[in-house]
């Protein structure tokens, strides 16, 4: 058994010095281990060592300046998963994955959980359905994790070196979207926790990362991991080993993370508000939990009703971003419907092969099986009362929208966060607004574009807007409120 603690003192001593060679090392270590006995140590260490591994097989300290945004834009899936995730479907079915009887059970499987999400039911994911989500939704998310990340980043609150617990990890879109937003001197140590097959299609994927992203996947479910009440005496037995393994400090979740990732699961558990405040509570002091969720109405809301069920002025739970609470000692309690848009993916082969089989039997739309739209609703939420912009509202500048019933048809000004992309037909554009206080959804709908208000169409989701001398209006219709942003209204951005 080699000496971890000579490891780590010289590893420590020439870190300031040269290149830690493996090779070097043995010299130093009590016994001469061999050098791939003491590369396997290192790496081992690394993290903690704040070491990262080259290809030459040496190490050296990792930079201690924070990840900056790359500029996260991409415009297609990457070819080196698109190929893994083939050969996964190759291995199952043969060549011909995509056409005959395999074909049409991965098509099948693919309306099936379509259908599934449309209305709540509860989803299976054996081995078929894991690589039928993998076909269709495994580009999304990858592309979606990276445009969150971005709040983090330019606020300098990503380290080189990260713990990340991936919680329902699925088919790994979020865990290779997060490889690829990092830069090559990145240090990771990835858990993943996912009980379903779908960990066999992450396992695969996995493989296509690199050396410094170190990875465990934990055939678990969440409320077994975090010791939580089980619902089947498997469960209950699942729970009392984490509990045991917690306890004995073998547990992934016995150390802090850095950055917990909930990608697309709460709106599958049974109690979705234990299991997120569970992970709040596996976070590192200055650790961000990080909640995505597909763009449609029920799952979005649903997000948003866990991120204010654990937020409170009273909690230390704060809402990092997009729906920043603006006035401290309000909380929101309209719908909350509201979502990202980024650029579309190319089509994908995997989902091509799969869509033009059916085109030709002229069993399906043309298309059915593309999905590369990037719509996402998320939610980062940290406990040290970080948020991605400082703003607060005061009441001797700004309405509340608490209040809009006693303004309508007043022109009042607004601070608010900027909720949505232009939600119009094409006539006058509409965005969805919010300032942490509203019970009622508001829209900004701007009736005449002028130089002065021109910030409006051209700020980001989840900027901060500063509009004065807005109209407040009632839409029967909507059972909403509009606030008219014409050639009488001003909308600076107060924070992009």
């Amino acid at each position: 058994m080699i000496d971890r603690t000579a490891v780590r003192d010289t590893a420590n001593y020439l870190r300031q010095v040269r290149p830690i060679d493996p090779d070097e090392i043995t010299e130093y270590i009590e016994g001469t281990p061999h050098p791939a006995v003491v590369r396997e140590a290192l790496r081992e260490e690394a993290f903690d060592l704040r070491l990262r591994e080259r290809e030459d097989g040496s190490f050296v300290p990792v930079d201690d300046d924070p990840v900056r945004p790359p500029g996260w834009a991409p415009d297609a899936f990457p070819e080196a998963y698109a190929f893994a995730l083939e050969d996964l479907l190759v291995a199952e079915f043969g060549a011909n994955w995509h056409v005959g009887d395999s074909g049409d059970d991965l098509r099948e499987t693919i309306r099936r959980l379509k259908t599934d999400y449309l209305y709540g039911n509860d989803v299976e994911y054996d081995r078929i359905a894991a690589l039928g989500y993998a076909i269709y939704h495994l580009p999304g998310y990858y592309a979606a994790i990276g445009y969150v990340l971005d709040d983090l980043a330019e606020n300098g609150l990503l380290d080189r070196t990260l713990r990340v617990l991936d919680v329902g990890a699925g088919v790994g879109g979020p865990a290779l979207g997060l490889h690829d937003y990092l830069p090559e001197d990145a240090v990771v140590e990835y858990h993943a926790v996912e009980p379903s097959a779908a960990a066999d299609v992450l396992d695969r994927l996995l493989e296509e990362t690199g050396r410094n992203f170190r990875s465990t996947i934990h055939r678990a479910t969440a409320e077994s991991l975090f010791g939580l009440e089980a619902s089947s005496a498997a469960d209950a037995a699942d729970a009392a080993d984490d509990r045991s393994a917690v306890a004995a400090g073998d547990s992934p979740i016995a150390e802090p993370f850095d950055l917990v990732i909930l990608g697309n699961v709460l709106s599958e558990l049974a109690d979705p508000i234990a299991v997120l405040e569970a992970a709040l509570d596996a976070l590192a002091a200055d650790g961000s939990l990080l909640a995505l969720a597909p763009a449609d109405r029920e799952t979005a809301i649903g997000l948003r009703e866990a991120e204010r069920a654990v937020t409170s002025p009273e909690s230390a739970v704060e809402v990092y971003s997009p729906a920043l609470r603006l006035w401290p000692d309000a909380v929101p309690s309209d719908r909350g419907w509201s979502f990202d848009v980024r650029d579309d993916l190319a089509v994908p082969p995997f989902q091509r092969r799969l869509d033009e089989v059916a085109t030709r039997e002229a069993t399906d739309e043309p298309g059915e099986f593309h999905n590369v739209d990037v719509q996402f609703a998320y939610s980062i939420l940290r406990t040290d009362g970080e948020r991605r912009v400082d703003v607060r509202a005061s009441d001797d500048r700004c309405a509340r929208m608490a209040d809009s019933e006693a303004h309508v048809t007043d022109r009042v000004n607004l601070l608010a966060v900027k909720l949505s992309h232009d939600l119009s037909d094409g006539k006058n554009a509409v965005y969805r607004v919010g300032d942490g206080s509203q019970s009622v959804d508001h829209y900004l709908v701007c009736t005449r574009e002028t130089v002065l208000n021109d910030g409006l169409r051209g700020a980001d989701y989840g900027a901060v807007l500063f509009v004065e001398n807005g109209l407040v209006l009632w839409n029967d219709d909507e059972g909403a409120y509009n606030v008219v942003v014409d050639d009488e209204t001003v909308v600076d951005v107060v924070a992009p």
